[in-house]
Formats: structure tokens, C-alpha cells, sequence
């Protein structure tokens, strides 16, 4: 197994920073590594905002939920997906840009930006950084959209806190791999059977931690999917010009 691999198996989400800057020239290859991923027709429809700013990282830490580890990191990422740049190209061409009122426009938008952030998380964590994804900003999207300065035609799709780690986190157990890889045909066959085994894979870990109140993956998970739990996102999109009609 290669370095990069260990990397990326040995994944776990950190939430408590020490107080220590990230230096320049790591961020400059998070952010590059970030930019090098794949992306849909190389319409390159995402951005990222870096925020090193107390001030800034407190009102997102606010407006996310009050997730406290996004002002205690250092560095925070937010990944934009950003049709405003492809509308530019389409005006400097005499065309009409139509992608960003679709759902494939949104689609496409969303999945590079989670490669982005794919991206910078591999990065980060080769340097011994620690990070955790934040969907949170998406809980109040247009004060993060006001806060940051986002142009129509884009739209805040997720953030990323960066630091050094405070202590290392649990490594959270995953659902079996059966229920992941699919070969040539998706097997529902043994499905139940492997969320059983994982529920109870998860009490233990959950009350290892002090979290026994979660339940299980299926108890947490399905409590929280009973509702649209960011409400707000559908109708920032369609403010911000991503009808969602075509």
C-alpha cells in the first residue's frame, strides 16, 4: 500500500485545532491540488473562497449552526459552484447561457465541486493536516452568499475547516463494502442484512466516543431525513438564477 492510499484509508473527520497558522505555501497546494481535479466539459463552474479572517470564520461558525470548529481552524474553504464565470464566456461569444438553469446544471456544479474539495482533502491530509467538511453552509445560504460577495449564478455548495490537529478522532467504521460496490448491476440482495451488521458495528463505536444517544446509523440517519433539513437551499437557488426547470 502507497503513502497515498494510507491517506486517504485513514481518513477521519478533526474538530478541535490547535492554535497554529497553516503555512502559505501548504495552502497554495491545497488550493492548486483542489483546482487539478477533473471537471465536467473543462467548464472549470466552480470557485473557492479561502477565509482566514476570525471575524468572517465566527459569522459562518453562526450561521452554519453554531459548528465552533469552523472559527477555531485556522484556514476555511467554501466551495462555490459558479456559472458566473461560464456566463462570462458565453457573453464575450454572443451566446446565451441555458446550463445553469437546469437540474444538470446543478447537478454538474455540485459533483465538481465535491472533486474540489476531494482534492484539497487528500492534499491536507498529506501534510498532517486535520479537516471536517461543513454542508452547514448551506443552512443560511443567502447570508453566506451576501457575506462572501456571490455573484448571480453561483451558489455556496459546502466548506472545508483546515488545521493541525488538536488530539487525533476516532476513526468512524463504514457500512460494509457489499453495500458500496456494486458489480455490473446494483445487489439488493443481503442489503438489510448489512445495515443490521452495521448498526450494531455502530452503537459500539457511538458509545465508545460518548455519542450512545445517536443510536445507530439507521436510528440517526433516518431521523434526520424525515425533514429537508437546509429548507432554504431551493429557493437561494432560484434567486441566485438556478431555475431547476430543464
Amino acid at each position: 500500500m502507497n503513502e497515498t492510499i494510507k491517506t486517504i484509508q485513514n481518513h477521519r473527520s478533526i474538530r478541535s485545532f490547535l492554535d497554529k497558522d497553516i503555512e502559505d505555501n501548504l495552502l497554495d497546494e491545497i488550493i492548486q491540488s483542489a483546482q487539478a481535479m477533473p471537471n465536467s466539459i473543462n467548464g472549470q463552474q466552480t470557485s473557492v473562497i479561502v477565509i482566514r479572517s476570525k471575524e468572517t470564520k465566527a459569522r459562518i461558525a453562526e450561521l452554519a449552526g453554531g459548528q465552533k470548529w469552523i472559527d477555531d481552524a485556522p484556514v476555511f474553504l467554501v466551495f462555490v459552484m459558479d456559472f458566473y464565470k461560464t456566463r462570462l464566456a458565453a457573453e464575450k461569444n454572443g451566446l446565451k447561457q441555458v446550463i445553469h438553469e437546469s437540474v444538470e446544471g446543478t447537478m454538474v456544479g455540485t459533483f465538481d465541486a465535491g472533486l474540489n474539495m476531494g482534492g484539497a482533502i487528500v492534499a491536507a491530509e498529506s501534510f498532517g493536516l486535520g479537516i471536517v467538511p461543513i454542508g452547514g453552509v448551506r443552512r443560511n445560504p443567502e447570508d453566506i452568499i451576501e457575506l462572501l460577495g456571490l455573484p448571480e449564478y453561483t451558489f455556496p455548495v459546502a466548506g472545508l475547516a483546515i488545521g493541525y490537529p488538536l488530539e487525533p478522532s476516532h476513526k468512524k467504521p463504514r457500512l460494509p463494502q457489499s453495500t458500496f460496490r456494486h458489480n455490473e448491476k446494483y445487489n439488493m440482495e443481503g442489503l438489510r442484512e448489512a445495515i443490521d451488521q452495521y448498526d450494531s458495528e455502530m452503537e459500539s463505536y457511538l458509545s465508545e466516543i460518548g455519542r450512545q444517544q445517536e443510536g445507530n446509523w439507521s436510528q440517526y440517519t433516518s431521523n434526520i431525513y424525515q425533514n429537508v433539513y437546509y429548507p432554504k437551499v431551493y429557493p437561494v437557488l432560484k434567486q441566485q438564477g438556478f431555475q431547476n426547470d430543464k
